[in-house]
């Protein structure tokens, strides 16, 4: 029998999907599930949730739910990681609030810039924590890891538990491909694509029509210039999206695109922090004319908590959806591993030859095969140098942030902040050490201490 292992099963609805995802396979319909969350009154109604959506699909899993870690992973074949640290209040809330005060914008704060590395610091030695676990009670088991900063995270958990085996999972590259095709009106089974580089910033080196073979880039780039001549919408802008419920303009990802000569996978609204030429100081024209979401993750937070309140009165209005499988991983991934039937995703891993011109020790996006013999990342080659220079300017923040928490040395978090693209291109060494130094004393709670 597979049993996968849920931490942060209190993410009820990413849960859910994932298990209904999982129940809708006959194979997995008795399947062992352990649920496991230090918020026992959302793991008790995620617990609730699932019995209620098993009957529906006529499933008869196992289902436990735990708050004691080793107690969940006891013998599991898989286990999932989906926590965050300090949660919405107080730490994502301090992220935002404190480099506001030094003149520092940010949009969603979860990848780099000065919020990613807070929380990578928050999140990287709880994410060391379940590594020692999983190597005591369940040794054999491939992790499955949700958690940002995807790059910083999977940096090190490898770099201190080399013999796991993990994969780092994201939606952007299946979601972004669903957005093109749309935008392209093209069908998405007749789009071949290829896409390497690093998480929240790989950039789809082909584009074809798999019908034809003809290269879709020149049409998207004639697409792109009439986004961003306000000529047209990106067809994600006319989605109601179940985020902030708010329009999402994709003027920076064409503007890339445009500038670059390649398409990122990443929604706008991240990558607009990621580098130093959308948000600046007293530049309100750039954000009106890029239609960048400054507090984005704020609003998307209150939203949540929101829709929790209201899902805590009244299951019906998650239980009573129609059941259909989502487009995350997870699900694929076991199946192809249990059932042998091999399937070709992207998943980040740490760069061993991977890609040529990126560091060997940083963590990339690639693809790979995933069969009954296990996750197999393959080589990509080099990068166009250009798209390799953006990326190391992300990696650098990445690395030193993972430096800081293996080696409890305060300058390197300093480090990490002075080498953001964001972060330097609007505050002074003085400011980036003095707002550092508010963020490490108002996070204290949450992270070890530095010398």
């Amino acid at each position: 029998m597979t049993k996968l292992c849920i931490i942060g099963a209190g993410s009820t609805v990413f849960t859910k999907n994932i298990v209904v995802d999982l129940l809708t396979l006959e194979k997995f319909k008795s399947m062992e599930i352990a649920l496991m969350d230090i918020d026992e009154k959302r793991l008790d109604k995620t617990y609730e949730i699932l019995e209620i959506i098993s009957t529906r699909v006529n499933a008869k899993p196992i289902i436990t739910k735990h708050t004691e870690r080793k107690e969940a992973l006891k013998n599991a074949d898989f286990v999932q990681s989906t926590i965050q640290v300090g949660g919405y209040k107080p730490s994502t809330l301090i992220d935002f609030e404190i480099p506001k005060k030094y003149g520092l914008s940010q949009t969603i704060a979860d990848t780099i810039g000065i919020g990613g590395i807070m929380r990578g610091l928050r999140t990287i030695p709880v994410l060391l924590d379940i590594a020692r676990d999983i190597m005591e009670v369940c040794p054999k088991a491939i992790w499955l890891q949700y958690v940002n900063p995807m790059c910083s995270n999977m940096i090190a958990i490898n770099k201190v538990f080399p013999n796991i085996k993990s994969i780092g999972l994201c939606h952007s590259v299946q979601e972004t491909i669903e957005m093109l095709a749309q935008d392209l009106n093209e069908n998405i089974d007749d789009i071949n694509f290829h896409c390497a580089g690093i998480n929240h910033m790989a950039f789809y080196q082909k584009l074809e029509k798999k019908s034809t073979g003809e290269d879709l880039y020149p049409k998207l780039k004639l697409i792109g210039k009439k986004i961003l001549r306000d000529e047209i919408l990106s067809t994600r802008t006319n989605k109601k999206e179940n985020y902030s419920n708010k329009p999402l303009h994709e003027k920076v990802r064409y503007e890339i695109l445009d500038r670059l000569g390649y398409f990122v996978t990443e929604s706008s609204e991240h990558f607009a922090e990621y580098v130093p030429w959308f948000i600046k100081t007293n530049r309100q024209d750039l954000i009106d004319k890029y239609k960048i979401p400054i507090d984005e993750y704020i609003d998307r937070c209150e939203l949540y908590i929101k829709t929790w309140k209201k899902l805590d009165e009244d299951v019906s209005l998650i239980v009573d959806q129609p059941i259909k499988r989502s487009k995350e991983y997870a699900s694929y991934i076991i199946d192809a591993i249990t059932n042998g039937d091999e399937i070709k995703i992207n998943g980040n891993f740490i760069n061993n030859n991977l890609i040529e011109n990126l560091p060997h020790d940083c963590c990339v996006e690639v693809p790979c095969k995933i069969n009954s013999k296990g996750i197999h990342p393959l080589a990509f080659g080099k990068l166009p140098n250009h798209l390799a220079a953006l990326m190391r300017t992300n990696i650098n923040v990445q690395l030193l942030t993972v430096e800081a928490i293996l080696t409890k040395k305060k300058d390197s978090v300093y480090h990490a902040a002075m080498m953001d693209p964001l972060t330097a291109s609007i505050l002074s060494i003085e400011e980036i050490y003095k707002m550092t130094d508010e963020l490490l004393e108002a996070h204290q709670n949450y992270l070890p201490k530095f010398n």
